[in-house]
Formats: C-alpha cells, structure tokens, sequence
C-alpha cells in the first residue's frame, strides 16, 4: 500500500467527517449533562473569538513562510539553470574536442539535478535517503 501522502483528498474528507462527528457527540454530551448560564455563554463567545484569532494569525504566517520558501527555491532553480546555460554558450570558447566534452558533462549534470528534483524527498519513502545520497555523489564527480 502506498503512502498516506498520497492521497491527500481521500485524508481531508476522512478527517472532516471524523472531526464534525466528534464535534456533533461532544456537542449533545454536554447539552445533556450540563446546562451553561448567560454569563459562561458570553465568556465561551470571547474565548472562541480569541481562538479563531490566534488560529487564523497561524494560518496566515504558515502560508506566509510557505509562499517566501517556494519563491526561495525557484529563484535558486533559476539561477542554477542560467549558470548552467552560461557555462554552455562559454564552452564555445574552447577547442571543439574540449567543448564537446564540456557539453557532455554538462548535459549529465542537467540530467542529475533533473534527477535529484524529481526524486521524492519524503522522510518516509524507502531507500530515499540513499538514492539522494547517490545523486549528490554523482553531481559533486560531475562537477570536479
């Protein structure tokens, strides 16, 4: 069976329905067993505006770091793939033989960061760890 990451939606509808389902149980437990006054119902409703305040300012900064972390990386993808374009016209500057090897090499490393970005980096996918590990070896050969 595969990974529970897999299946994101299939993950969000079962934890919907549990949790309304816990929330309807908790909700008729207490209307049976305790009968609250006026003014615990209003300490209840300021309670309840301050958790839905610290939840939304969570949400809202988690989303912030996620959007400056995904910007971080496709700048830095960016700039991987202009270096490596770079390099490539530059080779033009070198006999034809050394060019033709420079290419070739180069076009292995494109192949090994390919690699490297498609490869999942789940902490759970087996022998993950080591493949990364093989394809950051196999980059720092091609770069020396």
């Amino acid at each position: 069976m595969g990974n529970v990451r897999d299946y994101p939606l299939l993950v969000f509808v079962l934890s919907f329905i549990a949790l309304w389902l816990s929330a309807q149980i908790g909700a008729s437990v207490l209307r049976r067993r305790l009968t609250l006054e006026e003014g615990a119902r209003e300490d209840l409703g300021v309670v309840l505006a301050a958790t839905l305040t610290l939840l939304a300012l969570i949400i809202g900064f988690s989303f912030s770091m996620a959007v400056n972390r995904y910007d971080q990386r496709k700048n830095y993808e960016e700039a991987e793939a202009n270096a490596i374009g770079t390099e490539y016209v530059r080779a033009d500057l070198l006999s034809q033989v050394d060019a033709a090897k420079v290419r070739a090499l180069l076009k292995s490393y494109v192949d090994q960061r390919v690699l490297f970005y498609a490869t999942p980096d789940s902490f759970y996918a087996i022998g993950t760890a080591d493949q990364i590990r093989r394809i950051d070896d196999r980059t720092a050969q091609l770069r020396t």
